[in-house]
């Protein structure tokens, strides 16, 4: 059972508001206030979306969190980008992996808060990933090599921005740039910048605001149709060049220690 009409009648008094003056601010009828203190009525998704942000709440603490004087929040994303993050279940109750595929992305970016496009994802199980919240995303380019073009990564999702870590990849959602794979270049703080770096040299790395980025993904594993190729054999020029560069090395070392 959620809390949203104990959650409402707290958080508005709180900010000493009567039910016609937060009706006011939310541009709603004051009967809809009421109703929804009673529990006679709840908000539509959208309505309930504007209370949170109005509250400086994510929707998902808003309707599962009994909030009073002692609750605490705990730290998360952007509070712009609040939404309830779909899950869907299998006929065992297995949580599903919903897939974004590349051509699915410029969709994404105006779905992935909207319970019932997320729900029309492809979706699959993987019994490994049985803890947290995990999303699939295909990826295109070679930004990333020597992951080919086309893998799909599978990631979990971030709801504490602090948890960040660096030198770690993740699928970053952003209205800038969508959905990209990139490996993070420096310590997320107090939301500001994030730095993207590819693991291909040839693409510069680039930082992105906070309040540009909508979600977060860690990534966990990935999946490809291209299998790994052996190593080359060793040719007698490589091997010569190896042992240049060994010469080179142990030449530095003796003029160190001189």
């Amino acid at each position: 059972m959620s809390n949203i009409s104990s959650n409402i009648k707290f958080l508005r008094k709180k900010k000493g508001l009567t039910q016609q003056q937060f009706a006011d601010e939310l541009d709603i009828k004051r009967s809809l206030v009421g109703a929804y203190e009673e529990n006679r009525a709840e908000p539509k998704y959208d309505l309930l979306k504007k209370i949170a942000l109005y509250f400086e709440l994510s929707v998902d603490d808003f309707i599962n969190e009994a909030i009073d004087d002692k609750w605490t929040p705990k730290p998360k994303g952007n509070p712009a980008n609040l939404r309830i993050l779909s899950i869907s279940v299998d006929k065992e109750d297995n949580e599903n992996i919903e897939l974004v595929p590349v051509k699915a992305s410029a969709g994404y970016m105006n779905g992935y808060a909207d319970p019932e496009y997320v729900a029309k994802l492809p979706k699959f199980y993987l019994p490994m990933f049985n803890k947290g919240t995990h999303r699939a995303f295909e990826i295109k380019g070679d930004s990333m090599l020597p992951l080919p073009s086309g893998s799909i990564i599978i990631a979990e999702y971030v709801e504490n921005w602090a948890d960040v870590k660096t030198t770690e990849t993740y699928v970053v959602v952003s209205k800038s740039e969508g959905v990209v794979y990139k490996r993070i270049g420096n310590k997320f703080k107090d939301q500001k910048k994030l730095k993207l770096v590819s693991d291909n040299p040839v693409y510069e790395p680039y930082e992105i605001s906070g309040e540009d980025i909508l979600e977060l993904w860690k990534a966990k594993a990935y999946i490809s149709t291209q299998l790994p190729q052996p190593a080359p054999e060793p040719t007698m020029e490589s091997l010569n060049t190896m042992m240049m560069q060994m010469q080179r090395s142990i030449a530095k070392m003796n003029q160190g220690n001189n």
